[in-house]
């Protein structure tokens, strides 16, 4: 079998027979188009509703949330039953295969649920080195941003065309996003405060579309602190393919979650990084 060499970023590759390449994006685009249909059955509708699943403070899950974890989780059950399965609402799938599908069936319920169309779907193909190939796909505006096994694109309503990130010459020049301003514990918001105050626009919310953002070549970093695998494992992938970087705070790998920075430039990366360590009490 002819084998694809894929960076993952981690220092190695992961082979992938080319033969099973096309099955594994046909099937990544087949997740995304369940995805789709079930969050936009509910989405800006006066019947969605949500639960809380965080009883000290506000974590919600919606009807669309499970409805479009089940419905990929459907199409997986009947196209690659042998990969395991990682997701948000259901509790994790094993695999005989020694990949495994992760999968965020709206990654920013927040927005979701207040009618802003900056949430999305995260779905990232996997092994045990970390993503190979993924998707951010926001449903409402029909995007779609693709990474990893040789592509690096965008479709949307303008079409489809090859994403590349676009980095500032400098910290100081460049645009950083994250989710929340009071991101992560005291000492991770002092780190945070660190590069905020160093760059020349600091902007907040959008989830993983700022990731999104990133690997098209509108903004410089996303940093953020406490997320999760399914937060995660689709945003490297489409940022690594663009040609950006991305590792938690002390430039490890990230597809475990935690604290993550991601950077359009390797430049940018570890000056970025250099502000990070520089907090004593991390």
């Amino acid at each position: 079998m002819t084998p694809i060499d894929t960076p993952t970023g981690r220092g190695s590759a992961t082979r992938i027979a080319a033969q099973e390449v096309p099955a594994i994006i046909a099937t990544a685009h087949a997740l995304a188009e369940a995805a789709r249909r079930a969050t936009l059955s509910h989405f800006r509708t006066a019947t969605l509703t949500s639960d809380n699943k965080d009883l000290s403070g506000f974590d919600p899950v919606t009807q669309a949330d499970r409805a479009a974890e089940a419905a990929m989780r459907a199409v997986l059950a009947s196209r690659r039953p042998q990969d395991g399965i990682l997701g948000e609402e259901e509790a994790a799938t094993p695999g005989t295969s020694g990949y495994t599908w992760v999968l965020d069936p709206i990654d920013g319920t927040r927005a979701f649920i207040s009618g802003a169309p900056t949430w999305g779907v995260l779905i990232a193909f996997c092994d045990d080195q970390g993503p190979i190939y993924g998707l951010i796909d926001q449903p409402y505006i029909g995007e779609r941003f693709e990474g990893g096994l040789g592509r690096a694109r965008l479709t949307g309503p303008r079409g489809a065309r090859t994403m590349a990130v676009a980095p500032a010459a400098r910290l100081a020049d460049a645009t950083l996003f994250t989710t929340f301003p009071e991101i992560g514990t005291g000492p991770e918001r002092r780190a945070f405060e660190t590069v905020r105050d160093a760059v020349r626009l600091t902007r907040y919310g959008l989830d993983c579309y700022a990731y999104a953002l990133l690997a098209s070549g509108h903004i410089d970093l996303v940093i953020e602190a406490g997320l999760h695998p399914y937060d995660i494992c689709a945003p490297i992938a489409v940022i690594e393919a663009a040609g950006g970087v991305v590792t938690d705070w002390q430039g490890g790998p990230a597809h475990e979650g935690g604290r993550v920075l991601a950077a359009s430039s390797a430049q940018l990366h570890a000056e970025t990084l250099a502000h990070l360590r520089a907090a004593s009490d991390l």
